[in-house]
């Protein structure tokens, strides 16, 4: 069957070099990405070929069988289904691989010799914003860091999924903590400095290495420049981070490089003030057992304290605790805030209550730019940010201050909230392709067009008397064919009443096929 796909899609003749076009197609494009497993869209499969077939049939227990056509002709295969993508393409990357989607770019039936293909997806450790990949209480984050000397380390840290984008430099014992702190799922810094990386840092993190160049201060500043469309990073406060920023720079660069193009939604850089919170390194952290125990089913601090109520805040509290303050006044405002919180009971059962509907808001929000919502995730965006009011106006009317400022800050985003409820039905579809999302009354000729679909016979039956009134044609019919679609028939006692817009498709004993705009329509 997946052979067979092969032959559907693609003319597998042997070329001069004794392999098929598709073949070499696929060879020119695993070029440019040897280190990934490539998916290869073939008619309504993703294929794999030679090691990438074997390593895909290892991890997602699929059939290994071998290609029986061109020069290669003992070369591995393996493939699935392409609607079960999602199924496999985590296991994929949780087994520590990267894995890039190339599917086809035209119609199979319209194209001209091999089917036009690209890589449209790479998705790696730290760049996936697949639901199944992610946990909803902790950060997917990427690092990156910049060795500029024997001990003075840049850091960044990127969560795609969020588009929290954080950096830091200091020493190796500061970089080592942060790492072991944020524990990002893949770590990207120069190419040979591997060594140094293992020996320093360990190996139990996936790491991908990239060029000395990319890690060049000037380039970075101007990649960061030209992302965030700034002339200066001042407004950040982190210009004078310039080791930071180098790192910083290297992951937008690592991102454009792995077909991650819309990132509008990074639109801030903070800086990581080593002097704003006590400092722990990896060994305190772990015998402490703040966020892992030493052992399997032993209690930590966060399974202790964490009562929240949604994936955003698990992961501030786990950052806040990783990162506990050092500033008196910040440590008693929170300290005051929970107190308070205790005492007013049903303001807190109030909030309590809306943040539990406001759903993931800041990784519904990311997947817009990214192109990866759903109908379902943007009904749900509208339903947060209205919860988002609420919260806005208990938050302003409560007597404690720092839940005032909280207010103060929020934005429900009302106006696009308004949109989102008007125009997207009450119950869409998953996918946006299965239509019936957008609600009547938005576009008239969508309308329209749903009105002929749903009532078919009804609209042809109007176009058929329409038309016979029109042309005084009494005995004029519908009907279809599979050559053209729906025609009008005319016997030929009335032929020449037809009007000259109409185009002659067919010519019977006793009558004249025709097609109008508004039959082509149909």
């Amino acid at each position: 069957m997946l052979l067979q796909a092969q032959h559907d899609s693609f003319p597998m003749a042997k070329t001069a070099g004794s392999d098929t076009p598709m073949m070499q197609q696929h060879r020119a494009i695993k070029q440019k990405y040897p280190d990934a497993i490539l998916l290869f869209r073939v008619g309504d499969f993703y294929e794999t070929f030679g090691q990438d077939a074997v390593l895909a049939s290892q991890i997602l227990g699929i059939t290994l069988t071998k290609r029986n056509n061109g020069a290669a002709s003992s070369a591995e295969l393996a493939g699935f289904p392409h609607h079960a993508l999602d199924t496999y393409l985590h296991k994929l990357v949780k087994a520590g691989h990267r894995v890039a989607i190339c599917d086809q770019l035209e119609d199979p039936k319209q194209a001209k010799g091999v089917v036009k293909r690209g890589v449209t997806d790479m998705v790696t450790p730290g760049t996936t914003v697949n639901d199944k990949l992610l946990e909803h209480h902790s950060n997917n984050f990427l690092a990156a860091i910049h060795f500029a000397s024997d001990d003075q380390y840049g850091l960044a840290f990127l969560d795609i999924s969020t588009g929290e984008f954080l950096l830091a430099e200091g020493d190796r014992e500061y970089a080592d903590k942060l790492l072991q702190s944020f524990r990002p799922s893949e770590v990207i810094f120069q190419r040979h400095q591997q060594k140094k990386f293992r020996e320093y840092f360990g190996s139990k993190v996936y790491t991908y290495t990239l060029d000395e160049w990319i890690f060049d201060a000037g380039y970075a500043a101007e990649t960061l420049l030209k992302h965030f469309q700034t002339h200066s990073l001042k407004g950040f406060g982190v210009e004078e981070l310039k080791n930071g920023l180098t790192a910083a720079g290297a992951i937008i660069h690592y991102l454009r490089d792995t077909e991650h193009p819309h990132l509008q939604h990074i639109v801030s850089l903070q800086r990581i003030d080593r002097d704003d919170f006590l400092w722990m390194d990896r060994f305190t952290i772990r015998n402490l057992e703040l966020i892992h125990g030493n052992a399997e089913g032993t209690h930590t601090l966060l399974a202790v304290l964490d009562n929240t109520v949604s994936a955003m805040g698990a992961r501030l509290l786990k950052r806040w605790i990783i990162f506990p303050l050092k500033d008196i006044q910040k440590i008693n405002e929170r300290l005051e805030t929970v107190e308070f919180l205790i005492r007013e009971t049903e303001l807190r059962n109030k909030l309590v209550s809306h943040i539990r509907q406001c759903g993931d808001i800041e990784r519904l929000v990311s997947k817009i730019p990214m192109k990866k919502i759903n109908p379902r995730e943007v009904l749900q965006l509208a339903k947060g940010l209205k919860q988002v009011e609420m919260l806005k106006q208990l938050n302003l009317e409560s007597s404690n201050e720092y839940l005032k400022r909280l207010g103060d800050a929020l934005n429900p985003c009302p106006y696009i909230a308004g949109k989102i409820f008007k125009e997207i039905t009450e119950n869409p579809p998953a996918l946006a392709a299965k239509g019936g999302m957008i609600s009547n009354g938005v576009n008239p000729e969508l309308d329209e067009l749903r009105h002929i679909s749903s009532s078919g016979k009804e609209y042809l039956a109007q176009l058929q008397q329409q038309e016979a009134d029109r042309t005084g044609i009494p005995s004029l019919k519908i009907g279809f064919n599979n050559v053209f679609g729906y025609y009008l028939e005319v016997t030929n006692a009335h032929k020449d009443k037809v009007p000259a817009s109409w185009m002659r498709k067919q010519t019977l004993t006793n009558a004249e096929r025709y097609i109008t705009p508004g039959t082509e329509r149909v």
